[in-house]
């Protein structure tokens, strides 16, 4: 009996801390930061230090954490983390919260929390400059070709081509259910990150390459940004993204809320946005104050 009950009890020793993370913050005196270290301008590492609008916002949480804590000399570590481990690291402790915002999914949720939105992403695609026209058309939201039914006209504008995507990610299944939705016979392709998603179009091996919008254009932006691709103006889906957290910490997540609802009203949020993400308008102003819990 003794031994079942010593079982039970270092059985439920990894939930226990894993649901007091300011508690392990406290004892440890460090606060440990995940971020993705290629996501410019939500996330990017230049030399030894993480810069970015999230990496913006996981500051104030730092400083929010010292605060309520009462540790003025608390160590706040940034570790880069990649993409396909993004989600494990939280749940398995390696970090406290991933900085870099992500979609809130319910299959991710069966294993980490969420804090509110910190963005508002949207899917977009990019394409060769010599792209077909009956492609273009179609991804631009018009018809193929000219005729009286738009579903067998857009099918054939989008027969026997190949999207890459981002293997594992939400736009992985958003391409995939669109491709099924439409009847539509087509190859996706899976890459490791953007950068290759981008690649394979301009190498010819992929006919268009889906990804958030802010994220390609920055890409193509950058010195590494290629010419001969083009980002389409249309956004095909919006989802709120959101920083990642420990499941079952409601305290931590209550920190982590009410710093950035404060943000949001104190127009901090807009700062940021100013600095790295080229702006707001009004339409993203109004989700400002949908996003902010009120006090």
């Amino acid at each position: 009996m003794n031994n079942t009950l010593l079982a039970c009890v270092f059985g439920l020793l990894p939930l226990l801390a894993h649901g007091d993370t300011l508690e392990r913050v406290r004892t440890s005196n460090t606060f440990t930061l995940g971020y993705l270290p290629d996501f410019a301008p939500f996330s990017a590492q230049r030399g030894d230090q993480a810069q970015g609008y999230a990496i913006e916002v996981c500051q104030k949480i730092a400083e929010q954490v010292k605060a309520t804590l009462n540790l003025p000399t608390l160590q706040v570590r940034y570790v880069p983390v990649k993409l396909a481990n993004e989600i494990s690291a939280v749940s398995g402790g390696q970090v406290d919260m991933l900085c870099t915002p992500t979609v809130a999914s319910l299959e991710r949720r069966k294993q980490v929390s969420f804090s509110v939105p910190v963005y508002t992403a949207g899917v977009a695609a990019v394409v060769r400059e010599d792209a077909a026209p009956a492609l273009l058309n179609v991804l631009n939201g018009k018809q193929a070709h000219s005729g009286p039914t738009w579903r067998a006209t857009l099918n054939r504008g989008l027969a026997n081509q190949t999207f890459a995507v981002v293997s594992g990610g939400v736009t992985e299944q958003w391409v995939r259910q669109q491709l099924r939705t439409l009847g539509v016979i087509a190859t996706v392709l899976t890459v490791e990150d953007n950068a290759a998603g981008l690649a394979a179009v301009a190498q010819g091996r992929a006919d268009a390459f889906f990804s958030e919008r802010m994220l390609l254009k920055n890409l193509l932006a950058g010195p590494k940004g290629d010419s001969s691709l083009q980002l389409l103006d249309r956004i095909y889906e919006n989802a709120p993204v959101s920083m990642v957290l420990p499941r079952e910490d409601e305290d931590f997540r209550l920190l982590v809320d009410t710093v950035i609802s404060a943000m949001y009203r104190s127009g901090e949020i807009e700062q940021a946005y100013g600095a790295y993400l080229g702006g707001t308008t009004e339409g993203i102003r109004r989700l400002f104050k949908l996003y902010a819990v009120p006090l």
